[in-house]
Formats: C-alpha cells, structure tokens, sequence
C-alpha cells in the first residue's frame, strides 16, 4: 500500500470514529501535485479532489474524468466570473461563489453546456478585508437571489476561517447560518482543524498535506 493511501486510510477511520450525524465527505485537494502523485489514490478508488486553479485542473483532470466518469472535481479557489465558462465545463462542485457577478456567470454557462453542479457559498465569517466571501449580513439576500433568480443549486456554506484563531467558533457559527437557511452541507475544515469541523456540522471537509504531504 502506498504512503498516500495509507494517510488517507488513517484520516478516514479517524473520521469514522466521531460516528457524525451526516456522511463526511473527504475532499484530496490535489492543486500543485501531479497527477503521477496523485494516482495511488484515484487507483484506490477515491473520487473527489479539489484543485484552486481551473488551467491546472484542466491540462491535469480532462483525460481522467473522461476515463472515469465518477470522478467528482471541487473548485475550492477563488474563481474569477471570466473563467466560469472553462470551470462549468470541468468542476462538478464549485465552493467558492462570493459574488453575484460570478453567479450570473456560473447560471449562465451551466445552462448553456446543460450542467448541473453543485455550489457552495463561501462565507467571510470574520469579515476580514483580505479575504474572499459574502458578509454575514448580505447572506440572506444572496441566497435567495442565487436560488430564486437565477437557479443555481446551492448545497450548502462554505467557510476558511481566520488563521491564528479559535476556528471552534466559527465553525459553530456557520453551521448555525446553514440551519437558518435550511441546507444539508457544509464546506469546511482542512488538515489542522478537520476534526472540530465535523463535530459542527461539517459534511466536506478539504484535506490536502496530510494526504499527499508536503508541497515544494
């Protein structure tokens, strides 16, 4: 067995062992490693990865998923509203809409390769100025226009907390927001904190170093 399945294997039995309410969703997040990296795991037979740049994910993930039709791809990143088009036709999970233009964008080249994905709004929950995501107060309107308007199917929050703090609180917090708002998922927790994640409520959780090591 090799050392990329074997972590994998030990995260998922850590997993197993809180017995959360939901299933939790372990998301490899690939960016930077290559596919010959990588391939222990998608030859284990795990299905979802998640990269943070749409060119990367192309030249890396077209040959894959058309080999492999039930491999799921999560665009975790900051996507810009000019490369919907390209992650529509490639990502089934985007997690990082924050912005309407980026929506209509996403609505609309969804609906012209006739796809489906499934989104995730992202949250700046510490209402850092540096950092992606819609503010708490304008959620609620932001929801319903994405749901309402213009269709896209969102499953749930998404959130990177701030570094160098108690992410507990945030966590918590997000779940609340998804409750408020009635949806079934939630987007976070990564390498350091996945653990607390899932005892909030979290059903995908973003794991990348602990999986395949450390990035060069």
């Amino acid at each position: 067995m090799s050392t990329i399945v074997d972590r994998y294997d030990k995260i998922k039995s850590k997993i197993l062992s809180l017995k959360a309410n939901k299933q939790v969703n372990i998301i490899a997040v690939s960016k930077t490693f290559t596919l010959e990296h990588i391939q222990p795991l998608v030859d284990y037979g795990h299905l979802h990865f998640g990269e943070n740049k749409v060119q990367e994910a192309t030249a890396k993930w077209t040959t894959q998923k058309i080999k492999n039709k039930d491999l799921k791809l999560h665009m975790i990143g900051k996507l810009q509203s000019n490369k919907a088009k390209d992650a529509v036709k490639l990502f089934d999970y985007i997690h990082s809409v924050d912005n309407q233009r980026l929506a209509d964008a996403l609505a609309k080249h969804q609906t012209n390769f006739n796809r489906n994905l499934k989104y995730f709004i992202q949250v700046n929950i510490g209402n850092e100025i540096q950092k992606s995501g819609i503010p708490v107060n304008e959620l609620d309107a932001f929801y319903n226009y994405c749901i309402n308007e213009i269709n896209l199917n969102i499953i749930g929050l998404m959130i990177i907390p701030p570094i160098d703090q108690n992410a507990d609180k945030y966590f918590k917090s997000l779940n609340e927001l998804n409750k408020s708002l009635a949806l079934e998922n939630l987007s976070m927790g990564m390498s350091a904190d996945y653990m607390e994640a899932i005892r909030h409520g979290s059903t995908f959780v973003r794991i990348g170093s602990s999986i395949f090591g450390p990035r060069s």
